[in-house]
């Protein structure tokens, strides 16, 4: 909300009701906070990954981060996924490429990359350190909420995640206890992020304290080695 003394025109009383509400909303918005978590790592040239692709949202804020110079890596295993991420990457101007199976990034290059494939395959098809690595778990937005995220392949994708990830860079995962099988996900996501090395790892666990379905935001932050 604007404070009044920045401007001669205090807000009217359904401005301010309004202001407060929106904060509220806010407040519980893993994905804002996902964002929040992942900006001061992102520069521009630099290299970020989408684990999940989804309808691409996510996607196209890393891009957005590292800019012209930069590039993105986003999986998913749904045609329709990539397909709606393809979409809203191009309507933003941004230059999208396909990646063929068993295609990996090798060198630095620029623009978004769109392969389909599971994101436990992150090792084979990823040769670059990125500065990010984010994941939005659980079911499309819009499509089959039957195809979801699998805790097996999840905790596959996080470990090559960790061993991958640059010095000074951070995962951000979303996972969601509220739909079928997403409870034992997210628990054992939360289990592998606290058995992270504390003396390489800082990590944050974020979540709703009296909604216990609500969405989890975890983070964990490379540290660099002391030379």
């Amino acid at each position: 909300m604007q404070n009044p003394e920045d401007d001669n025109r205090c807000p009217a009383k359904g401005s301010v009701t309004a202001g407060v509400e929106s904060a509220s909303l806010q407040l519980t918005n893993m994905t804002r906070w996902a964002h929040l978590m992942l900006k001061p790592v992102l520069e521009s040239g630099g290299f970020a990954v989408d684990l999940t692709a989804g309808n691409g949202h996510d996607t196209l804020f890393l891009w957005r981060r590292v800019g012209p110079e930069g590039a993105v890596l986003a999986f998913d295993v749904q045609l329709r996924a990539l397909h709606n991420t393809s979409r809203r990457l191009a309507e933003a101007g941004a230059p999208v490429h396909r990646l063929e199976p068993g295609q990996s990034i090798r060198s630095p290059e620029r623009g978004v990359f769109l392969i389909r494939a599971c994101h436990s395959a992150l090792a084979q098809l990823c040769k670059l350190p990125p500065v990010a690595i984010m994941a939005n778990l659980g079911y499309l937005p819009g499509g089959d909420h039957e195809l979801v995220t699998h805790q097996k392949t999840t905790l596959n994708a996080l470990c090559r995640a960790s061993e991958l990830l640059a010095a000074g860079g951070r995962i951000v995962v979303t996972a969601y206890p509220g739909h079928p099988g997403g409870q034992a996900e997210s628990r054992a996501v939360q289990e592998f992020f606290a058995s992270l090395d504390a003396r390489q790892w800082l990590v944050l666990n974020l979540c709703s304290g009296n909604r216990p379905h609500a969405p989890i935001l975890l983070v964990a932050e490379k540290r660099r080695l002391r030379p």
